[in-house]
């Protein structure tokens, strides 16, 4: 029993590393593993989920993503596929996946507001918030020695989907800590504003989400993430910081025209 105890510390202690924000992370998957998990889900959705083939709203979905990961260092390629359902959401995964439901565009009504969104999602990926939820799943319920246990084998699914935000039935998101969502909050409106949007559009797009939410089915969105009014209390606290990288971005002439 010591050995085993000496051996999952170590195993703890080698995996220890930051987040962007400097908050203290157990990561016990590669980089590699979460690409490829992230590519298997993506491929799934996409043969569950009808595909839109509005060109207009395809146009800008595509160009506020583009203008977002120009923004992410070595950020390659990145797939964003637009889902044409009711659905007010939108997600990213681990290996550069993008999905936006155009339900979202009937509350996200500018370049800006969509861009807080999107810009929110890539922060969970940049932020590894995937591997370290499926890392704090194994160390809870597996053990560290299951940790080398190949991503997608048998009895890994759930978990493995859970990791990446979405249900074992594919397509169905599920929500991430308060610590994960208030750091993808800060990271989020960092990368938009970097990327010449408007960091205060994304107060506004809480705004519009809480009108959504009155009805008796509030967007799906909002299953999944800290309540509005939270949500615009901190996005607020932020401003300051975001609006010095908006301002040194439009100084450098980075000034999106993203439209249908």
């Amino acid at each position: 029993m010591r050995a085993i105890i000496i051996m999952l510390a170590l195993g703890v202690l080698s995996a220890c590393t930051q987040s962007p924000t400097g908050r203290n992370q157990v990561l016990l998957f590669s980089e590699h593993d979460m690409q490829r998990l992230g590519e298997q889900s993506f491929a799934d959705i996409k043969e569950q989920e009808k595909i839109s083939r509005h060109a207009g709203l395809n146009r800008l979905v595509q160009c506020v993503t583009r203008q977002l990961v120009a923004e992410v260092p070595g950020n390659g390629q990145w797939e964003v596929v637009l889902f044409d359902s009711k659905q007010i959401n939108a997600f990213a995964l681990p290996g550069g996946k993008v999905g936006v439901y155009s339900g979202l565009l009937k509350v996200a009504d500018t370049q800006d507001q969509l861009a807080a969104v999107i810009g929110h999602e890539i922060a969970h990926v940049l932020a590894q918030h995937s591997n370290e939820r499926v890392s704090r799943t194994q160390l809870t319920n597996i053990g560290l020695n299951a940790a080398g246990v190949a991503l997608g084998q048998s009895g890994m699914r759930e978990p493995a989907m859970a990791a990446l935000g979405l249900g074992v039935q594919v397509g169905y998101l599920l929500p991430y800590g308060r610590e994960q969502e208030a750091e993808a909050d800060r990271l989020g409106l960092q990368l938009m504003a970097r990327a010449g949007f408007d960091p205060q559009q994304a107060i506004t797009l809480w705004r519009n989400m809480a009108a959504a939410g009155s009805g008796s089915q509030p967007p799906e969105i909002l299953s999944t993430h800290p309540s509005h009014g939270t949500r615009i209390e901190g996005l607020s606290g932020l401003l300051p910081e975001a609006n010095n990288l908006y301002m040194q971005a439009r100084a450098r002439g980075v000034q999106p025209a993203c439209n249908y």
